[in-house]
Parts: C-alpha cells; structure tokens; sequence
C-alpha cells in the first residue's frame, strides 16, 4: 500500500513540475484516483475473506453431517400397521386434538400430553413421515432428530454413547449401531414402568448354604 502511495505521489508532483496552474486539479484528481483505488482494494480483500470464510464453512458443514449420520437399528413398527399410508392416503386430514375412537385405541398419549397431539410429531399430509420443529420430513430411523428437538442433552449424551445403547466399536472407524430412542422408550408413553426388584442373593450364612 506505501508503494501505491508513493507511485501516486510521484504522478502528483509529475502533474504540478509540467503546469503549476493546475496543481490544485491534478492533485486533487490523482488523490481521487488514489482512494478509488485503495476502496477498490478494500471490497477486493473483503470478498475474498467472505468467499473463504463461506468455503470453509461448507467444508466443516459437509464434515459434520457426515459425522452425524449414526447408523441405527430399524425402528420397532407395529406389524402391519407401517405403511402408515395404506390406510391415511384415502383419508381427509383431521387436525382437532381428541380422542381416537377407532384405530389406534391401544395409543394413550402420556408424553407432554398438555401441550402436543399426533401432528406434532406426524406429518398430516405424508404419515410415512415425521415432522420437524423447522417442517422438514424425515423418515422413521431418523426419528433420533426429532427426540432432540425437546430432548437437548439427552441427545447430545445419546450420541456421545452415553445415553441408550449401541454396539460395535465404541471409538475410531470401526463400525457401531446405535438403537434408536424408540427401541427402549415407547414414543407415545416414555416413561419407564416400575420394576419389580429380584430378591438380594444370598448370603455365606443363607438356607442354602446351610450343612
């Protein structure tokens, strides 16, 4: 940039040495073009730091999607309910939160049941599908996506391998499974039942080890 300064200077005093009389004009046009120039400069550095910037990003994206695209067990449909189409394609969309009172019955929704119904988690229009917070569709084994929409850290430790269950290798390339939220929590009621506890074993001086 000093040099660019220096070569402008030079054409300023060049432009007064050949006719004094115009000096103020030749000055003022040279240092016109002087700071075109180094705006010129300016925008031309900010589009190629813009244009790296947005480069790296679609890299770290493109890495991270691939790093978060867990293999998973298939989901745990209902025989012969999946296809949710078979049945709903023929039928009109009823958005009204109630009761059902003839398919379905089996289904008592206990899960923030207050604040949500089917179509918040099924799509309307394509009931093969789940929904999004952000209505982007996704197919069952990526229903994981939509558990941590609510459920923040929990999936953060799901995917960590902290949380739930997987198998394979745990660390490295080696390759892993990760069931799924629904393969241990029923979606529509998640809340783990109470377990009845095994009796406590036996001690040195138990029936059993009576002689």
């Amino acid at each position: 940039m000093r040099a660019r300064g220096a070569k402008w200077l030079d054409m300023a005093a060049t432009s007064y040495n050949r006719n004094p009389s115009f000096a103020g004009g030749g000055v003022h046009s040279v240092l016109s073009r002087m700071d075109d120039e180094m705006i010129n400069s300016s925008m031309w550095k900010a589009i190629c730091l813009l244009s790296l910037f947005l480069i790296v990003e679609f890299f770290f994206a493109s890495i991270t999607k691939a790093v978060e695209e867990f293999p998973v067990s298939p989901p745990p449909m209902t025989e012969g309910i999946f296809p949710c189409s078979n049945c709903h394609t023929s039928m009109e969309v009823n958005p009204k939160k109630r009761e059902l009172m003839e398919e379905h019955t089996n289904i008592k929704l206990r899960h923030a049941e207050t604040m949500r119904w089917c179509l918040d988690c099924h799509d309307g229009k394509n009931r093969d599908k789940l929904r999004l917070f952000n209505e982007e569709l996704i197919d069952f084994d990526e229903s994981y996506r939509l558990c941590g929409e609510c459920h923040g850290t929990t999936y953060r430790d799901w995917k960590a391998g902290i949380h739930g269950k997987r198998t394979g290798y745990f660390m490295g390339p080696g390759k892993r499974t990760y069931l799924l939220c629904a393969n241990c929590h029923n979606p529509h009621d998640p809340k783990f039942k109470p377990l009845k506890p095994e009796p406590p074993p036996e001690g040195p001086m138990g029936k059993k080890n009576e002689r």
